[in-house]
């Protein structure tokens, strides 16, 4: 077994890898803003562009989400074998451009190919952020990490909200798309000029020669751990609600409750960035924790999560008061993130080295196809579907559409806790196949 570590010593302080983690959460956030801020926008676009719903849940969902999940594979196939720091950092310079070049968009199909760019890009950005965080966090630390990194989301999406609110509100809708891109230019040149590459293994103390794995051997491999099975089925039907509701609340509260663009922003804002913030970290921290004694708990906590999350999340669409309904969304907004590290570290734990990024880029693939595909879109197609079929007003259609979504918790709810059943064997599996070939 080879030793990466120089003579007994870490290559990295503490302080540098907690830098390394602070620039991939930056990068995470810049992500996030630019795939949310479509959401804020999506009442101004719609009206000043005359679209459907279901033209602006396919710009949330099919038009960045097939080419997000897709090109994820092949992007982190590179980065299982070269530099993840360089293709962080071309790949972020690609979805800021795109999301800057969307302020240009005089019609749907102009936003749509620009959209595409913005999935193109991303695609390049998790999958080899969580192969780095494996090599600088050992794994009894990495849940935390991955949590930490995952933290990008309700942050990004706070900023999103806020800075797209509010700039929509003032400047207009094109602008905003102007001031949330050109910074992650400057943001990809930081990234490559101050993060290092680390040794594949490096926080594992083993190395594995970098090898051309064939996809369909990385398929099998995962696939063939059932918990990763349930895992991963588990977090796309989370997505499938999440990333539905994430696209879609902005317009639910201004056709509901009558809120401008910019109250939307504050509110959501706020509620994702503070409420989901929390569970994201906690998430990870309290399933490092519980997961010392029994590995199970990796995940039952994110699975009971999803479990409580089901009436609270119905709620936010029941009741009349706008205040009601946004002290209602705080419980899911909490609950659902918890799901985040433990998902990804143990992902990232079950899977051998030379396969880390593959490995994320197909749990990606799965989560992203059923729940960054068809969550928005779904929400868009029903809405429309119950205006022509039901001649439901479009306040009352998204209403519903958005309430049935909602209890598809309860399937990620059942996945995560058959996922737990098989968990400890499957690691134990994992364990000993890379001992088997790094000896």
């Amino acid at each position: 077994m080879s030793q990466p570590k120089e003579e007994g010593k870490s290559l990295f302080t503490p302080g540098y890898t907690r830098y390394v983690l602070g620039v991939l959460v930056v990068v995470y956030i810049f992500n996030f803003i630019d795939r949310q801020i479509l959401a804020i926008l999506a009442p101004a676009i719609k009206l000043d562009l005359g679209l459907s719903d279901t033209e602006i849940g396919a710009l949330s969902g099919i038009a960045f989400g097939i080419f997000y999940a897709t090109l994820g594979i092949p992007i982190a196939r590179l980065a299982d074998r070269y530099s993840r720091v360089n293709i962080i950092s071309i790949c972020l310079v690609i979805w800021s451009l795109m999301t800057a070049l969307s302020g240009f968009a005089a019609n749907f199909w102009q936003l749509l190919i620009a959209r595409i760019g913005v999935g193109i890009g991303e695609a390049g950005g998790s999958p080899p952020s969580h192969s780095l965080l494996a090599d600088y966090f050992a794994p009894h630390k990495r849940a935390t990490a991955l949590g930490v990194y995952a933290l990008g989301i309700p942050v990004g999406i706070l900023f999103g909200n806020l800075a797209g609110g509010w700039i929509n509100e003032f400047f207009g809708w094109r602008n905003a798309f102007f001031v949330v891109g050109i910074p992650g230019i400057a943001l990809a040149i930081v990234m490559k000029l101050s993060v290092k590459e680390p040794p594949r293994g490096y926080s594992e103390n083993r190395v594995e020669e970098v090898e051309n794995v064939p996809f369909s051997m990385v398929v099998k491999t995962m696939w063939g751990f059932r918990s990763f099975r349930q895992l991963s089925l588990g977090a796309a039907t989370q997505a499938f609600v999440g990333y539905g509701a994430i696209a879609w609340m902005p317009s639910f509260l201004v056709r509901t409750h009558d809120m401008s663009s910019g109250e939307v922003g504050t509110a959501l804002g706020l509620i994702i960035g503070i409420c989901g913030g929390a569970g994201t970290f906690l998430g990870g921290y309290l399933a490092d924790k519980l997961g010392r004694k029994d590995v199970r708990w990796y995940m039952l906590v994110p699975g009971i999560g999803f479990l409580i999350a089901v009436p609270f999340g119905a709620a936010v669409f029941i009741v009349d008061s706008l205040t009601l309904a946004l002290v209602f969304y705080t419980v899911p907004a909490f609950l659902v993130n918890l799901y985040t590290g433990p998902t990804f570290g143990m992902t990232q734990s079950l899977a051998p080295l030379a396969m880390r990024a593959a490995a994320s880029a197909l749990l990606l693939f799965i989560i992203n196809i059923i729940g960054l595909v068809f969550g928005p879109t779904m929400v868009g197609v029903i809405s429309d579907v119950l205006q022509q079929y039901w001649q439901m007003t479009d306040v009352e259609s998204l209403r519903i559409a958005l309430l049935v979504c909602n209890f598809v918790y309860l399937i990620s709810f059942v996945n995560f806790w058959l996922a737990s059943k098989y968990l400890k064997e499957d690691l134990a599996a994992s364990i000993a196949a890379t001992e088997a070939r790094t000896t």
